[in-house]
């Protein structure tokens, strides 16, 4: 079996490149390419490790004729166009959890260096003055500091935050009240933050919702005096506002590492009184610096060897652990999404997938996935569990998930239905001894078989004789059975005949098939 290549693009801790191949990738590191020389080279591997330099742009994806994964060693993919990837098939993960504390622990000296002008008075007493009644700074002690985003690098902030004895506000929409009494903060709407916070600090991804957060309107409603803190993300914060803030005196103070246009050689808030910045060294220690180079290198490993996704931005997460238990699950999946794309034409405004028992008790998001890809696929051979979901919301499709615990019929069952022209349609499948995919139920009616290779589905009036003409008529035509399967309503009813075939069927004997007496439907399916 040929091993995975993967190419690192960027400076990152050689342990990385060790990781890659204890794990079974062959990796080269080949950094400071321009864009033009990555995109010849980029071709020949399955797998991208990069930091922040290596622009993952459509050029690049494009070139990337058997990319699989996109690594970003650290938490922002500003350098990864996402929905292109996406598009492409091409997972995209990051490592959110590598720099975490450092990045807090920026954000704590920052607030720290607000309160007692660090930076100012540092440079006053180096230039030999003395100017000790200038700098009378504030107490962060039973201040209140307002957490703009409560997720993993916020949460860290608020626990140390409250050692140093400040009470703390937070806003984040996906803060549940439970969480934030476990976190010891107050939940609260970003108004009465902007009005209660004697300190700001932001943590939060820039997206459409959360760009300039901090807007005009908003750094009004703060209190005077206010110093604020962005260790996050440039553009949550409309800069040209904040300039105006602190020249009217306020804002009190306010520290930036991250700018909106970065490298930020120039900036109108360069030299402004109470106003200090650093050059993006949020993540910047030797420790986090090591631990995203290694985070990177055994996600993306795991990707590719084993078939674990761990945080990913445009795929569910499947565990290295839970790979192999869903394995079977998504192979059923996938084939039942094939089958019902491969039988029914038009417009499929929904496709809903129900899983029971046992399969209710897994992560069923790969599984939703595997439908749309086995679906879609009979429209473009490009499509997978990757981009799936993008092309099925692009195409206005809307996506169900049921979840029923309780085991009907089989003790685990996985359902595909779409709504179409003709009314709700759907298929059933199962594992037989948990490994094995099984269709078990096609279009309300029951019938047992394996979905596989070249098969044969023919709807026809449920009458004798007709099992034999249809094999006479393969016979005659070389066609060799594999498997029979028959499934009726009931006798003398509309029946179903699912064959396997060792060959395609070709055209002249499907519509030979179709004009045998009782036939309403025959037609050629291909599962790979």
């Amino acid at each position: 079996m040929t091993k995975p290549r993967v190419l690192i693009s960027d400076k990152m801790d050689p342990n990385a490149a060790r990781i890659f191949a204890e794990r079974g990738c062959d990796v080269d590191v080949i950094t400071g390419k321009t864009p033009e020389e990555l995109a010849a080279i980029i071709g020949q591997y399955d797998g991208l490790a990069i930091r922040s330099s290596t622009k993952a742009t459509k050029a690049i994806i494009d070139a990337a004729t058997n990319l699989k994964v996109i690594g970003r060693a650290g938490i922002g993919v500003d350098n990864v166009d996402i929905p292109y990837a996406s598009a492409k098939g091409v997972v995209v993960m990051n490592t959110p959890f590598g720099n975490s504390i450092t990045t807090a622990e920026h954000a704590i000296a920052l607030i720290f260096a607000l309160a007692r002008q660090l930076p100012e008075a540092d440079l006053s007493t180096q230039a030999g003055k003395w100017e000790k009644n200038r700098f009378m700074g504030v107490e962060v002690t039973g201040k209140t500091l307002g957490l703009i985003g409560a997720g993993n690098i916020g949460s860290i902030v608020a626990s140390r935050a409250l050692g140093i004895k400040m009470k703390v506000v937070a806003y984040d929409p996906f803060l549940t009240a439970e969480r934030a009494i476990e976190m010891g903060v107050e939940k609260a709407d970003l108004d009465t933050l902007l009005a209660k916070a004697d300190f700001i600090t932001l943590h939060t991804p820039l997206t459409d919702q959360t760009r300039n957060i901090l807007s005009a309107e908003n750094l009004a409603k703060t209190k005077k005096g206010v110093r604020i803190v962005n260790c996050a993300r440039g553009g949550l914060i409309d800069e040209a506002a904040l300039k105006a803030g602190l020249d009217s005196g306020h804002i009190g103070g306010a520290a930036l590492d991250v700018f909106q246009t970065e490298p930020a050689h120039t900036s109108p808030l360069f030299g402004t009184p109470n106003f200090i910045c650093t050059p993006h060294l949020g993540a910047s220690t030797n420790e986090a610096q090591v631990n995203v180079a290694l985070q990177v290198a055994e996600q993306m490993a795991d990707f590719l060897v084993n078939g674990g996704v761990t945080n990913a931005l445009n795929m569910p997460s499947l565990s290295a652990e839970e790979a192999p238990k869903l394995k079977p699950y998504m192979a059923l999946a996938e084939r039942l999404g094939s089958l019902v794309g491969q039988l029914t034409t038009g417009t499929i405004p929904r496709i809903s997938i129900h899983v029971e028992g046992a399969a209710a008790e897994l992560n069923n998001k790969p599984i939703v996935a595997a439908v749309l890809a086995g679906f879609l696929r009979c429209q473009s051979d490009t499509v997978n569990m990757v981009n799936a979901p993008f092309l099925a919301r692009e195409r206005g499709m809307e996506i169900r998930e049921v979840r029923t615990e309780k085991a009907g019929d089989y003790h685990t069952l996985v359902r595909v239905s779409v709504k179409t022209d003709a009314g709700e349609r759907s298929v059933a499948g199962t594992l037989f001894a948990n490994s094995e995919p099984r269709l078990v139920e096609l279009f309300g009616i029951k019938v047992e078989a394996e979905l596989a290779g070249n098969m044969m589905y023919i709807v026809n009036e449920d009458a004798p004789g007709f099992i034999g003409r249809i094999g006479t008529l393969l016979g005659e035509n070389g066609i060799n059975i594999g498997t029979f399967n028959l499934g009726r309503r009931e006798a003398g009813g509309e029946a179903i005949l699912l064959l396997s075939v060792d060959d395609a069927v070709p055209a002249t004997v499907l519509e030979a098939a179709r004009k045998l007496p009782g036939v309403k439907r025959a037609m050629a399916l291909k599962f790979v």
